[in-house]
C-alpha cells in the first residue's frame, strides 16, 4: 500500500508539458508577444516590443567563435 502511494506521488512531482497535460492545456515557450491581433483576424508587429540585439564590431579581434573538441578543458 505504502509503495503505490511513493509511485502517485513521484508521478506528480513530474514536469507538466502539454503532451502529458490536459487537452487543452497550452504550455507556450515563455516568450513575450510581438504585437497583437486585429479584430479581421490579422496579427500587427510593435517593433518596440521586438528584440533588439547589440553586437559589437569583432573584426580584427584574435579569438574565433568555435572551439574544438580537442582543445583541453583545463587551461592553464
Amino acid at each position: 500500500m505504502e509503495e503505490q502511494y511513493l509511485c502517485k506521488h513521484r508521478a506528480s512531482l513530474n514536469i507538466l508539458t502539454s503532451k502529458t497535460g490536459p487537452r487543452n492545456y497550452y504550455k507556450g515557450k515563455n516568450c513575450l508577444s510581438t504585437g497583437r491581433h486585429t479584430s479581421k483576424g490579422k496579427y500587427i508587429l510593435i517593433t518596440e516590443k521586438l528584440a533588439k540585439y547589440v553586437v559589437p564590431d569583432l573584426t580584427g579581434f584574435p579569438l574565433k567563435p568555435y572551439v574544438e573538441h580537442s582543445t583541453p578543458k583545463n587551461i592553464p
